[in-house]
């Protein structure tokens, strides 16, 4: 039988949990960071941190479809089976299907409309989607998710 008589801690009414010097940091650092993009917005302050534009050396166009369990299939631009992919094989693929879906949801526009996968003379791989303007430049998700497109440019 449990004992519940027995007095429970309590933190001494005196004592504060998050001291008051750290809350005010924490306001200033947020009151800062807002001030510093208010002010880059207002001055339209170029973008620094972008990589460079680099010749484009492979595009294909692919229609991608994806589900929840991970699996996609890959069709080309004339309609033609690329590839199908399982769960463990499509898994990226399939999610970067539903950030499509869901940003063509948020756009009003179908779909089912193509995407550029784009090989760049520097090395870097981006998918882009023309009917929203959405992009990804790959190389941030990993060698073995960047491999995965790299696949189906050339197939």
């Amino acid at each position: 039988m449990t004992d519940t008589s027995a007095p429970r801690y309590k933190a001494p009414a005196d004592r504060e949990l998050v001291p008051r010097v750290m809350i005010r940091a924490m306001l200033g650092l947020v009151l800062a960071v807002l001030a510093l993009v208010t002010y880059a917005r207002l001055t339209d302050a170029p973008l620094v941190a972008t990589p460079p534009d680099s010749e484009i050396v492979l595009e294909r166009h692919v229609f991608l479809s994806g589900d929840m369990s991970g699996a996609a299939k890959v069709l080309d631009a004339n309609g033609a089976l690329i590839a199908t992919l399982s769960p463990e094989e499509g898994g990226f693929i399939a999610g970067v299907s539903r950030v499509l879906d869901r940003e063509r949801a948020k756009h009003g526009v179908p779909l089912t409309g193509p995407v550029t996968i784009i090989a760049r003379k520097d090395g870097r791989l981006s998918v882009y989607d023309p009917s929203t303007g959405w992009g990804a430049d790959l190389m941030g998700f990993g060698q073995t998710n960047s491999m995965a497109f790299t696949k189906l440019l050339t197939r």
